[in-house]
């Protein structure tokens, strides 16, 4: 299926157009997606990657934890496939983490990966998911967020009786 979307070509003729309330036409141009739709991976026939996942309740790890080769202690590690979805790695992470099981719990997923311009690194939020309802974050694959393999991924867990900030505390 193609989409289309129409893209200004000059934004600045549009504004002097009503700016000079003249009845030029408005220039726009038809652009078709060349994206293509993902293919669903064979679970049967293709390796799994290891995906570094490191949870904290109520916020993100700071950034300094990621730094000189170190990572926080407590690394959960998940063998999957890029076609997994945030709503799949939340079911993962509530096997074992017990208190997250709670309806109402929230999962904030963040990816963490080497900054280009920079010995460090950068955190990218890519969703959120809560247990026991759905949201529009729960069908996101690992591949839609643009993850790489050696990316880690860092999620806050704030549970339902937990009051969350108005700007979420992130450290980034």
């Amino acid at each position: 299926m193609c989409m289309h979307a129409y893209v200004p070509i000059r934004q600045f003729r549009i504004w002097l157009s009503f700016a000079k309330m003249a009845t030029a036409p408005i220039e726009s141009m038809i652009v078709e997606d060349k994206s293509e739709p993902e293919k669903p991976v064979d679970r049967e026939k293709t390796c799994p990657l290891l995906l570094r996942v490191f949870c904290s309740t109520g916020r993100h790890h700071n950034m300094i934890d990621y730094s000189r080769g170190n990572v926080p202690a407590n690394e959960l590690q998940i063998y999957t496939w890029m076609d997994a979805t945030l709503r799949e790695i939340t079911s993962l992470v509530k096997e074992v983490n017990p208190e997250a099981r709670r309806k109402g719990t929230y999962f904030d997923f963040s990816l963490v990966f080497p900054d280009v311009r920079s010995p460090g690194y950068r955190m990218r939020e890519i969703g959120t998911t809560c247990s026991g309802q759905r949201g529009s974050d729960d069908g996101k694959t690992l591949a839609q967020a643009r993850f790489c393999i050696g990316d880690y991924m860092d999620i806050s867990i704030t549970p339902p009786n937990r009051v969350m900030p108005m700007m979420r505390r992130r450290p980034y």
